[in-house]
C-alpha cells in the first residue's frame, strides 16, 4: 500500500512539474508577443546576436578544422545570448512603464533577488509617498518614494524610530527618482549590492526579529505600481478608509 501511494505521489508530484513548466513557456511566449509590439528593435537584436556569436565560434573551429564539431555549441552560446538580450530589455520596458508610478520602488524591492527582507510601506501619507524598510548585509536600508520634500521629513522620522532599537547598526537612506542624489528605479537593486556588507545572516536575522515590534505608520500603500492613468482622488480615498 505504501509503495502504492508513493507512486501516485511521485506521479502527481511529475505532472505538477510539467503543468507548471507549462505555465511557465505560456508567460515567456506571452511576454514575447507583448514586448515584439512595443520593441521594434528586439527581433533584428535577438537574430543577430545568434548569427554573429555562432559565426564567431564556427569562425574558430573552422581554423582548427573542427567547425562542424563546434556548431551546435556556437547555437547553444547564440541562443543563450539572445534569451539574455530578450530578458534585459524585458526588464528595462517593465522599470520604464513603472518609473514614477505610486507603489513602483516597493514593487522593485520585493520583486529583488537575493537575501534580502522586504517591509513595504513602514511610513506613507495620503499624497502616496512611502518609506519602505529593507534589512540584508549593509544594515536598515529605508527607500522612499514620491516627492522629495515630503519624503525626507517622512524618512529623517522613519530613521529615528529605527534607531532607538537597533543601536549602532547602520541605515542606509535612498529616494527613488531621477534627479540629483536620487537613485533611479531601474538602478535601485545595482545601488543596494554595492552597499558595503556590515552584517552576517545570522545578524540579519536577530534585526528582523528586533524591527518586527515596530509596524508601520500612515496609510497602505497600493500593491504595485499604480497604473497609468489611475484617479489618484480615487485612491486616496480608499486609503484613507484603511
Amino acid at each position: 500500500m505504501a509503495g502504492k501511494q508513493d507512486k501516485e505521489a511521485a506521479k502527481l508530484a511529475k505532472k505538477e512539474k510539467r503543468a507548471a513548466s507549462k505555465a511557465r513557456r505560456g508567460q515567456i511566449f506571452e511576454a514575447f508577443k507583448m514586448q515584439r509590439k512595443e520593441d521594434k528593435a528586439l527581433i533584428p537584436w535577438m537574430v543577430g546576436s545568434l548569427l554573429v556569436i555562432t559565426g564567431v565560434v564556427f569562425g574558430i573551429g573552422f581554423i582548427f578544422d573542427v567547425h562542424w564539431v563546434v556548431l551546435p555549441l556556437g547555437i547553444l552560446l547564440g541562443a543563450l545570448a539572445a534569451v539574455i538580450i530578450f530578458g534585459r530589455r524585458v526588464q528595462k520596458t517593465v522599470y520604464s512603464k513603472a518609473d514614477g508610478q505610486p507603489g513602483a520602488a516597493a514593487w522593485a524591492l520585493e520583486n529583488m533577488r537575493g537575501r534580502w527582507k522586504v517591509t513595504p510601506t513602514v511610513a506613507a501619507t495620503t499624497q502616496l509617498d512611502a518609506v519602505h524598510r529593507v534589512l540584508g548585509g549593509p544594515g536598515v536600508v529605508l527607500v522612499a518614494e514620491g516627492a522629495p520634500h515630503r519624503v525626507k521629513s517622512l524618512l529623517a522620522q522613519e530613521k529615528k524610530r529605527v534607531s532607538r532599537l537597533i543601536g549602532e547598526t547602520p541605515i542606509y537612506n535612498v529616494i527613488i527618482g531621477n534627479e540629483e542624489q536620487q537613485v533611479p528605479l531601474k538602478k535601485l537593486q545595482g545601488y543596494l549590492m554595492k552597499l558595503p556588507r556590515n552584517l552576517k545572516p545570522a545578524q540579519v536575522d536577530a534585526l528582523e526579529a528586533k524591527l518586527a515590534a515596530l509596524g508601520s505608520r500612515g496609510a497602505a500603500m497600493p500593491k504595485g505600481p499604480m497604473p497609468a492613468g489611475a484617479k489618484m482622488r480615487n485612491v486616496q480615498r480608499t486609503i484613507r478608509r484603511r
